[in-house]
């Protein structure tokens, strides 16, 4: 029993699912206790940021539908919801590519998508990817063919 009880305890366990990202430290290395070993990707919490100016994210609500077509997997439509719009408006990020776009005052707007889908592709779900996020300012509107939702 006491083997087993060490052997127990040199074992490590997650605090949730997720991915191995990558690793802090390699076999072999001493870790002082509650020290990182791994970055853990939680792959049931994938959201994508964009921006979008005051005049739209006026016009966002909280579970809005949002289509993301990533730039890595165009073929796919992948279907989320706003789950955060900021109060605040901030300039916009280097991140985004046009130098006329940087100069506005933007909302910063979160779309998570759902996680019973994510759990469907554990494989295919991946972190930091850029892409486009599609969303209707107009409920009542239908989403054109191009933005059905196409998974793998």
């Amino acid at each position: 029993p006491r083997l087993e009880t060490e052997i127990a305890d040199g074992e490590l366990r997650a605090p949730r699912s997720g991915r191995v990202q990558y690793r802090v430290v390699q076999p072999g290395e001493v870790v002082g206790g509650g020290g990182k070993v791994v970055s853990l990707v939680d792959v049931g919490d994938v959201y994508m940021t964009f921006f979008l100016p005051e005049m739209a994210a006026g016009r966002v609500a909280l579970g809005s539908e949002v289509r993301i077509v990533l730039d890595a997997a165009q073929a796919f439509v992948i279907p989320a919801r706003v789950s955060y719009v900021a109060s605040v408006a901030q300039f916009t990020p280097k991140t985004v590519e046009t130098q006329s776009e940087r100069q506005k005052m933007v909302f910063r707007v979160k779309a998570r998508i759902d996680p019973e889908l994510l759990a469907r592709y554990p494989e295919q779900v991946k972190t930091g990817l850029p892409g486009m996020a599609h969303l209707r300012l107009d409920a009542q509107r239908e989403w054109p063919p191009a933005l059905q939702p196409r998974l793998p």
